[in-house]
């Protein structure tokens, strides 16, 4: 079995009396997805700004590929493999599909940004950054500006945007959160292929699309675990069902 790119342990954050995250302990290993689902409230998007570095734990301890990096910056989480997506898309609406790309190019290579026209028309920018928009088939989209998106594109714009830099482990808020019936679609078999590269933990409503793609689920509620296994023993959890459902006569 694969090596555990993230393991978290004994993670605890509170904000006065409210306990996002209480006691949490999982992990995510190379080439899984690891989906985290809950009600609204949950604490899942807090998990996340605490792995990725936005927010401090209080107590606990996050490792990257076995290396604590609590006391580390996001700069620092990203250079050492770490890359998100957010609940709400992530990007420049007033350029085009390809100067995004061309952006997040300069900064993959850590070079002075060259604002901006000399670097949009460099051809080994350019070249880079429609290989980025085609891993995720959105080169034909390239000189879009992107505020005349769909919101589903611009969700894989997203994506294209944190695998340029490829992390090992992505972590991945609501994907497919207001995209249509074929743009999850889509965005379903963009993750599906993206996993033999990167360990995924994944927060998703769409319990659909959580039960296709993940390899392990792990149930947060009130900001604590209540269930971890594989799709079918989560589906079969009476206390998952209760979480989610009020009841179990509601589950069964």
């Amino acid at each position: 079995m694969n090596a555990p790119v993230l393991q978290i342990e004994s993670l605890h954050k509170s904000y006065g009396a409210l306990q996002a995250t209480n006691n949490v302990s999982l992990d995510v290993r190379s080439g899984e997805i690891h989906a985290l689902i809950g009600p609204n409230g949950a604490g899942k998007t807090t998990l996340v700004h605490q792995i990725y570095g936005s927010e401090t734990p209080d107590s606990g301890t996050i490792r990257l590929h076995g290396t604590v990096v609590n006391g580390l910056a996001v700069p620092q989480r990203v250079r050492l493999g770490i890359g998100r997506s957010f609940q709400i898309s992530n990007v420049l609406m007033g350029f085009s599909v390809l100067e995004n790309a061309i952006i997040a190019e300069q900064a993959r290579r850590r070079e002075a940004f060259r604002f901006f026209r000399p670097a949009f028309s460099d051809p080994d920018l350019i070249d880079n950054g429609m290989h980025m928009l085609a891993r995720v088939g959105i080169d034909r989209r390239a000189a879009v500006r992107v505020a005349d998106l769909a919101h589903g594109e611009r969700r894989l714009l997203e994506l294209a945007l944190v695998l340029c830099g490829d992390p090992a482990l992505l972590l991945l808020d609501e994907p497919m959160a207001g995209a249509g019936s074929e743009e999850s679609q889509h965005m379903i078999d963009i993750i599906d292929r993206v996993r033999g590269h990167a360990g995924i933990l994944l927060i998703e409503h769409d319990m659909d699309a959580v039960f296709r793609l993940a390899d392990r689920v792990t149930v947060l509620v009130e900001g604590a675990v209540i269930a971890s296994g594989t799709p079918a023993e989560i589906s079969a959890n009476r206390d998952v069902r209760t979480a989610y459902l009020g009841s179990e006569d509601a589950g069964a």
